[in-house]
C-alpha cells in the first residue's frame, strides 16, 4: 500500500494556508503603518525638546541652524541617527524629514510619507511653538 498525501488533501491545505494569509497580511500592514507615524510623531516631539534646548543655551537666542548642530553637540541633544535621517535622501521607517531655520527665532520640522497610503498618510509639522499640527498627505492644510 502506498503512503502519502492525495491532490485534494494537498490543495484543500494551500486553501487553508492562502485563507489565513489572506486574513492576516492586511492587518500586518496597518500596523506597521500605525508603527511608521507613531515613530514620526516621536521623531517630530524629539526635534522640537532639543531645539529649544539648543536655543535656551545660546547666547543670543537662536534655534540651531541645521540639525547636525544638534547631534554633535556635547552632550547632544538629539541622536545622530535623527540628524542624518535629514540629511539622507532615503526614508527613515517610512517618513522623510525635513529641518529649515527661517531665522534666528523661527523654524520648521516636517515628517512627510515616504508612499502615501503605504507608508503613511498623515503629514507632521512643528515650528517654534513646539505645537504638533497634523495634515492628510494629500491636502494642501495642515490643522
Amino acid at each position: 500500500m502506498k503512503r502519502g498525501f492525495t491532490l485534494v488533501e494537498i490543495m484543500i491545505v494551500v486553501a487553508i494556508i492562502a485563507l489565513l494569509a489572506a486574513i492576516s497580511i492586511p492587518n500586518l500592514l496597518r500596523a506597521r503603518h500605525n508603527a511608521n507615524e507613531t515613530s514620526a510623531i516621536k521623531v517630530v516631539r524629539t526635534v522640537s525638546t532639543a531645539c529649544e534646548g539648543f536655543r535656551s543655551a545660546q547666547t543670543p537666542l537662536t534655534y540651531p541652524p541645521d540639525l547636525l548642530s544638534l547631534s554633535g553637540a556635547v552632550p547632544p541633544y538629539i541622536s545622530n541617527v535623527i540628524s542624518n535621517a535629514v540629511d539622507a535622501a532615503t526614508a527613515r521607517q517610512g517618513y522623510f524629514y525635513s529641518y529649515q531655520l527661517l531665522n534666528p527665532n523661527q523654524y520648521t520640522f516636517t515628517a512627510t510619507p515616504a508612499v502615501v497610503g503605504t507608508t503613511g498618510t498623515r503629514v507632521f509639522f512643528v515650528d517654534e511653538t513646539g505645537v504638533i499640527r497634523v495634515g492628510d498627505a494629500v491636502g494642501p492644510t495642515l490643522q
